[in-house]
This record gives C-alpha cells, sequence and structure tokens, in this order.
C-alpha cells in the first residue's frame, strides 16, 4: 500500500469509527466529512469506493443492526428501537427495514411468527444438506458436517417459525439439481428474504451458468456498481440457500477459488464436478 493509500484508509477507519460511535446523532454527510478533514464531495466518493456502499447506507446499516438488537429485547417496542436510534420516527425506522432488511420492523421483531417450515436432511454428491421450504419456495440449503447445528442456524434464521421435519414436493424438486439436467426441471421457486442489495446480487448469481465461473469484480460490473466488489463479497457470503444459488462459481481475480461459507475443499469439489460434467455433455 503506498502512503497515499495509507491516508486514505486512515480517514475512511475515522469516518468509520465516528459512524458506529455517533450513528444515535444520524450525522450527516458533511459533519462527518469534516471529521476527517476533506470536502463532502470527495469524502462521498472516497468512502463509497473503499467500503462499497455510500456514508449514508452505511450508517442505515449501522442503525438497523443496533434497532435489531433492542427488538431482540421482548420488552422492548418498535418506539423504544426508534427512540434508541436516534432516528426521527418510527415511520423512518419502518422505512429503513424494509430497505434494508426485505421485512418490517414488526416482521423482524415476530422472527418469522406464524411462518410453517418444513425441513429435510437428504444426501448430496458433497455431503448431507439440509434444505427448508415454506408454501412459498425454498428458502434455506445448507450442508451439514453436525444436524443439530445445521438445525440451529435455521432456527436463528426464523426463531419464532413453526417447524416440522417433513419432505415436500418443494424440497425434492429442489434436490433434483443434483440429479437431472437443470433444463428438465420445474422451475424451483425461493421464498428469500434480504436487502435490495443483497437480493440482486443472488439474482445476478442465478445467472451464472452450470459449470461456469465469474469473479466477485464481474458480479459488481454486471450490477452497475464497479468498485462495490467488496459488499459484493459480503452478500455471497450471506446466502442462504447453497449450490442452487450457485456463489461457489464466484472466485478470485487472480484465479484463486478463495474461501466459502460451507468449506474451501467443498467449493473446490463442486466446480470439478460441474466441469466433468459439461465435458460429458
Amino acid at each position: 500500500m503506498n502512503e497515499q493509500s495509507k491516508i486514505q484508509y486512515n480517514r475512511i477507519a475515522e469516518a468509520i469509527e465516528y459512524i458506529q460511535q455517533n450513528f444515535k446523532n444520524q450525522p450527516s454527510l458533511d459533519e462527518v466529512a469534516e471529521k476527517v478533514h476533506i470536502s463532502p464531495f470527495h469524502f462521498q466518493r472516497l468512502f463509497t469506493n473503499w467500503v462499497g456502499v455510500s456514508p449514508k447506507k452505511f450508517l442505515q446499516y449501522t442503525s438497523v443492526e443496533y434497532a435489531k438488537k433492542i427488538l431482540k429485547n421482548q420488552g422492548k417496542t418498535l418506539f423504544d428501537a426508534t427512540y434508541e436510534t436516534g432516528l426521527s420516527g418510527t415511520g423512518r425506522l419502518h422505512d429503513l427495514f424494509v430497505k434494508i432488511e426485505g421485512m418490517t420492523p414488526g416482521e423482524y421483531k415476530k422472527g418469522g411468527q406464524n411462518l410453517l417450515i418444513n425441513y429435510s436432511y437428504a444426501e448430496s454428491p458433497f455431503g448431507k444438506i439440509l434444505v427448508a421450504s415454506t408454501a412459498k419456495g425454498i428458502c434455506h440449503m445448507g450442508f451439514v458436517d453436525n444436524e443439530k447445528n445445521a438445525f440451529i442456524v435455521l432456527l436463528n434464521r426464523f426463531p419464532n417459525a413453526q417447524f416440522n421435519q417433513v419432505v415436500d414436493r418443494i424440497q425434492q424438486n429442489a434436490l433434483f439439481i443434483f440429479t437431472r439436467d437443470w433444463n428438465e426441471l420445474d422451475q424451483v421457486k425461493l421464498h428469500l428474504k434480504g436487502t435490495d442489495f443483497q437480493l440482486k446480487v443472488w439474482d445476478t448469481l442465478l445467472k451464472i451458468p452450470k459449470g461456469g465461473l465469474t469473479t466477485y469484480g464481474t458480479i459488481a460490473k454486471q450490477m452497475d456498481k464497479p468498485k462495490a466488489s467488496r459488499a459484493v463479497g459480503t452478500a455471497i457470503g450471506n446466502n442462504p440457500v447453497a449450490f442452487l444459488i450457485p456463489c461457489h462459481r464466484v472466485i478470485q481475480s487472480t484465479g484463486d477459488f478463495g474461501q466459502y461459507h460451507w468449506g474451501s475443499t467443498r467449493k473446490t469439489a463442486m466446480i470439478g464436478w460441474e466441469a466433468a460434467k459439461n465435458d460429458q455433455n
């Protein structure tokens, strides 16, 4: 890292720390820019280049994450979360949640209450897998090294949902991806919750052809956000549906396969398996 880059990094690190410590005051762009001694215009561009999101979006993420912690407390209300986060009103909290979390604050607090989720364990070419579905589609799919721990991950995503360990048609159709030609399958429906950005990243992943590979930077460019590679990487790491949403097909620009939520060895095996399948066709 050259001297100029070090200066920029230190300024962005200082700005992030300032926002995290003062988000309850909802500091303006001008205020944070003044804190790190650069113009608002230059700060906006510099922060977005380094962090992958704008200062305003980063402040929103920080505010919502804090509000989520408050809402997990059964004794706290939406008003409490709004007041303690420093927002101007519950309407503002509602708008932020819908934009960032893909649900209302009330829905988040309920944690999937009244949602019926079927789940089952199945075998795949890459080990045991836990697949879960709602009436709308697949809501979770993850590889299993320990059944109890895998279910806890699902439970934490929907803490108040009702769970039935049962195989249904939606799950069966999704699992056919390992044994049938993808073009012969009925359309697999997904029931996902995420931010607008996450959903856009996951949608872009679905367009990567079987056996194909791409990079984080390419995904960012396809989304018209060429400098958001880091944010893209974070969204890919939060992918709740293994293999169906093919985050394993995203590698580093150096050609290194990189890390994978369910293990780098499994990722390597997936890429090799798909390449072999393509060679057979």
